[in-house]
This record gives C-alpha cells, structure tokens and sequence, in this order.
C-alpha cells in the first residue's frame, strides 16, 4: 500500500516537471517568435513608359477623337489643332514663290524682242552718225591740210567723229547685252530665290501636318489635358498615353538591403493586386537615388549614412492584369 501512494507521488512529480518543462519551452518559442526582428519588405511599384503627346503648332484645339482609356496604335489620329495663321502663311509663301519664279524666268529669258529690235535701231542710228562723222571729218582734214580752215576747226570736227563712234560701239554693247539676256550670276540669284520660296512653302506645309496629333507609338491614353475649344501654345502637352507592353518593376532599397541583389541577377517579384503568384524577373540597372533619399544616421557612433539605390527589375514575360502603379514586392 506504500509502495504504490510512492509510485503515484513519483509520477505526479515528473507528469509537473513535465508540465512545467512544456511552459518554459512554450514561452521561450513565444518569446523568440515575438522577439525576433521581422524581414525587412522590399516593396516597389509596376512603372510603364509614359509618352506625352505636344503640339508643334499653336492654335486652337478643334477635335479630340481619343478618350481616357482608349487602345490607340501607332499613327492614329488623336486630336486636330485649328490654325488659321498657318494657313495665311501658306498663302503668303505661295505668292513668294510666283514672284520669284517671274523673276527666275525673266532671268533666264532675257530681254524682249521689242527691246532687242530697239537695241539694234540704236545701233543702226549710230553707225550711221559715224559715216556722217567720218565725211566731214575727211573734208576739213583735206581743207586744214590745204591751210584753209583753222586748226580749232579741225579739231571740233574730229572730236565730233571720236564721239559718233564711241556712241556707236556704246550702243553695239547694248545689243549684245539684250541678245545675251541677264549675266549667269543674276540667273542663279534669280534660281536661288526659287528655291528659298520651296523651303518656304515645304516649312509651312510640314507645319500643316502637325496640325494633326498623332499618337507615337501603341498604349493606351492615361490622361487628356485640355477639351476641344481650348488655346494651346507650342509644345503645350494634350494627351499622354502608357505603353503597356514595356512595363517593369521600380525598388527604391536602402544599400544595406543590396547584399546579394546584382544586375543580371534573376528575382522573384509578388503583386498583391494579382494574387499571391510570384513572378519572375530580372535586374537591369541599379543606380544611386539622390541626396534627398539617403537614410540619415542618428548616432554619430556606430552607424553611418545610407544610399538609397533605385532597382529595375525587367519582368520575363508579359503579365496579364498588370497596371502600373500596382505594389511589387521583392521576395
């Protein structure tokens, strides 16, 4: 009968050591569970390529065809700008380009046959002033040599025939210049004229075709930034659109995250907006953030500033439902 209360009172002590033994390793999993720093998350953002469509062309927004939401593709038409002082500029370089071409051709003529004929009466008329010159010169010659008539005479009658045939060789050079037309460098001043009217009117046509906004490449419109009717300056952003099919993952990791994360390295990434898939990625680029994103230390003994680096991770495929601006998680 003792032995057997003995036996109970043994078990009883070890069955509470037992016991005893089972809470001190319950809290000290507890504790560890509780006391052990959480990993640090490395979380991001889906980033796509964003193109802003400008305007090359001040005027008047007259049409928007694209809505936010809209699949456009490359070359498709987004909005017409209304600009009427383009169209006064066309105008006006079409009239330079007539007057330069009457000029070019005027050049390139030469004179009219009208005054070519006159030309050639003038000369007629001079030659014919010369032999009358030449007669009366020959005649006093004859009478000075004889002594009749004075030398001041003489003299008078031949400066008349040196002047009749200086007009004559005057008015033979005008003919010439009228058969001959414009000298070869008013013809390629004329030319040139020509063609500075064509750059003309090609500047202002390609003006024209920027009236039309098109869209530079394939995505979809994210934001529209005016309505029909407003005033838009040059350069003045209309539309933006997202190009979906070159999307990636963007980590802004303090450098004491880095270790073991390399350009070229493969990752996994989570989107809590698609499930809890992984998906698989790779480093591109990693690159220091600026001044404003280092991680200030709060002791001076024993720590140190921290760069943020900004991270790329290029996904390997597309993913379907991705959108940007959706949280990434590096795994």
């Amino acid at each position: 009968m003792e032995r057997s209360i003995e036996q109970k009172n043994k078990r009883s002590t070890w069955i509470g050591l037992g016991v005893v033994l089972a809470l001190v390793l319950t809290v000290v999993i507890i504790g560890q569970v509780l006391l052990s720093p959480e990993p640090d998350l490395m979380m991001g953002e889906v980033v796509a390529n964003e193109y802003r469509v400008s305007n090359k062309v001040p005027g008047r927004i007259a049409y928007i065809y694209v809505e936010e939401g809209t699949q456009v593709r490359m070359g498709d038409t987004l909005a017409y700008i209304s600009s009427p002082e383009v169209d006064a500029k066309m105008e006006q370089a079409k009239a330079a380009r007539a007057a330069a071409t009457a000029q070019s051709n005027k050049a390139q003529n030469g004179a009219r046959q009208q005054q070519i004929d006159a030309a050639y009466e003038m000369w007629q008329k001079a030659l014919v002033g010369v032999d009358v010159a030449k007669k009366s010169y020959d005649r006093v010659h004859q009478l000075y040599e004889k002594q009749v008539v004075s030398a001041q005479k003489h003299d008078e009658v031949e400066a008349q025939y040196k002047a009749a045939v200086a007009t004559a060789n005057a008015a033979k050079t005008q003919y010439d210049m009228a058969l001959e037309g414009a000298q070869a460098e008013d013809k390629e001043a004329a030319a040139a004229l020509v063609s500075k009217a064509d750059g003309a009117i090609a500047e202002v046509s390609s003006y024209q075709k920027d009236r039309l906004l098109v869209a530079p490449n394939d995505g979809e419109v994210v934001e529209v930034y005016v309505k029909r009717g407003d005033l838009v300056g040059t350069g003045g952003p209309v539309l933006s659109i997202l190009d979906l099919s070159d999307v990636w993952f963007s980590f802004s990791i303090r450098e004491d995250l880095l270790k073991g994360l390399s350009v070229g390295q493969e990752v996994d990434v989570e989107i809590p907006a698609l499930g809890e898939q992984t998906y698989r990625g790779r480093v591109t680029y990693m690159r220091a953030m600026a001044s404003y994103a280092t991680w200030r230390a709060t002791k001076v003994n024993g720590q140190y500033d921290v760069k943020s680096f900004d991270v790329k991770v290029v996904p390997d495929g597309p993913i379907e439902g991705l959108r940007p601006g959706m949280t990434a998680i590096l795994k």
